[in-house]
This record gives C-alpha cells, sequence and structure tokens, in this order.
C-alpha cells in the first residue's frame, strides 16, 4: 500500500465531497474534467494504476449511451448527474473497502495537516469543557467569544507546527485590509475562526466566510483554507449544509469549513 489508511481515506473522502458541487454544473466543465482527472489518480496511487478499483472508477458512463437528434438536452444532463452518483458509490464502496480491511500502521505519525486540525476541530469543545473544572475552583480560560478561541487553538497548534503566523495580513478585498487568524507558512494553509453569537447566526456566519474565502484565495502562501466555526449554543441550525456549501476544490485551491459542536 502506498498510503497510509488515513491518508487513503482522506483523499478519496475529498474526491466524494466535490461531486454535489458538480452535479450543480453544466455537463463536461472543466471542473468536472479535472476533478474526474484527479480521482483516477487519486485511485491509483491507492489501490494500484492497474487495479480493479481503476477499472470500475473508469467504466462510468457520464453520457447516454444511446439517443437520437430528438433527445433533449435535459436527458444529457440527467445522465451526467446519474453518472456523477455512480462515482460516489464507487468511492463510497472504496471508502468502505479501506475502513473494513487496511490495518492503521501505528508508525504512522505523519497525519497531515488537514487531518491534524480536522482532529484539534472536533475535540475543541470537550477541551473548553474540560477547562471549566479545574482543581479547587482555580481561575482558567472561558470561551467568550473569537479572541478567546484564537487563544486556545493557538495553543492546540503548537503540539503539532512550528511556523505558527498569528495576525498575518490577507490581501485586499471590496476596499477592505484584515488579517487572518493563523498562517501555517509551510504547510500553506491557513486557519479562520468564527463563533456564533446573537446577531451572528448561520446567514451573517456564512456572508463573512464567503468574503473571507475570496480574499485567502489570492493570498500567495494559502493554498488550503480551514474555516473553523465554533458553535457552542448550537444557533447554527444547519450544519451540515453550511459545511457543505462552503467547502470545494478548485484551480489548486481548497476550502475546508468545519462547524463544532454538531
Amino acid at each position: 500500500m502506498a498510503l497510509s489508511k488515513d491518508k487513503a481515506l482522506a483523499h478519496l473522502r475529498k474526491q466524494i465531497g466535490e461531486i454535489d458541487r458538480l452535479q450543480k454544473l453544466e455537463r463536461f466543465s472543466t471542473s468536472f474534467e479535472q476533478w474526474q482527472r484527479d480521482t483516477e489518480v487519486v485511485i491509483g496511487k491507492v489501490f494500484g494504476e492497474s487495479s480493479k478499483q481503476v477499472r470500475d472508477f473508469g467504466e462510468i458512463h457520464y453520457s447516454l449511451m444511446a439517443f437520437t437528434d430528438a433527445t433533449p438536452d435535459s436527458r444529457f444532463q440527467e445522465a451526467y448527474v446519474s453518472g456523477l452518483n455512480s462515482a460516489r458509490a464507487v468511492l463510497q464502496s472504496l471508502v468502505a473497502e479501506i475502513e473494513k480491511f487496511w490495518e492503521a500502521s501505528p508508525q504512522e505519525t505523519d497525519f497531515g495537516a488537514i487531518t491534524i486540525i480536522r482532529r484539534i476541530v472536533e475535540r475543541f469543545h470537550v477541551a473548553v469543557r474540560q477547562l471549566r473544572s479545574r482543581h479547587e475552583g482555580r481561575p482558567t480560560l472561558t470561551v467568550k467569544d473569537e479572541y478567546d478561541v484564537q487563544d486556545l487553538f493557538h495553543v492546540f497548534l503548537k503540539f503539532y507546527f512550528d511556523d505558527i503566523r498569528p495576525e498575518e495580513y490577507a490581501p485586499s478585498y471590496a476596499g477592505g485590509n484584515s488579517r487572518m487568524d493563523f498562517l501555517l507558512k509551510k504547510e500553506q494553509m491557513v486557519v479562520e475562526m468564527k463563533k456564533t453569537r446573537d446577531g451572528l447566526g448561520e446567514k451573517e456566519i456564512g456572508s463573512q466566510l464567503i468574503v473571507d474565502i475570496a480574499r485567502y484565495k489570492v493570498h500567495q502562501d494559502c493554498k488550503t483554507l480551514v474555516c473553523f466555526v465554533y458553535d457552542p449554543e448550537g444557533i447554527i441550525g444547519n450544519p451540515a449544509g453550511l459545511e457543505k456549501d462552503l467547502s470545494w476544490t478548485e484551480d489548486g485551491f481548497s476550502v475546508e469549513t468545519l462547524i463544532s459542536p454538531r
């Protein structure tokens, strides 16, 4: 196996995560062609270029196999969407195969930056709760606003990354400048944080993140943007929807939006 279990799963899940966006586009767009090629490469790296898994993916059809001059365009679009659904099923099957039959390497320590960030986000609220219970009622950090979120998150980043650059300037957008929360320069990754509160719910957070994404997309040191939304009161009604709407990969730039707790 050329890749570790964690890396293989991460690569395949990333390709699965792009399918919903592709289905909303006109068939055979540049984004689709890039995704199809990238997915073939990923499967080849995971299972081998001559593997059955590569052949299974290559046999998926994204267009009608039989048609006439009278066939409406909508039928072709339906076939394209259906092909992507078939691709999703194949990729999900490959994920299940890896989860069931691959063994994790106990020596594997290079989880990749994105995997580390996901784990920090996943456990962040647990850590916040733990901070409330100190011996003999000693003072502690109370996470009340975004600055508190940043301070605690910075501590966790220190466990894994050496070159962490807080409050780097981001390029101007719509006439304004801002500072990004954290730039991991070696990993070419930016982590941006938001905390929900009264008056800053799903709609407002989404609008802010759209502006942030446009700004960071042109930053020379940012190839991956992770948007962490801390929502301890559960203000966001549809976290899965917001994550899906604001997560994609395009033209060498990746965005992943993570909401916690769920």
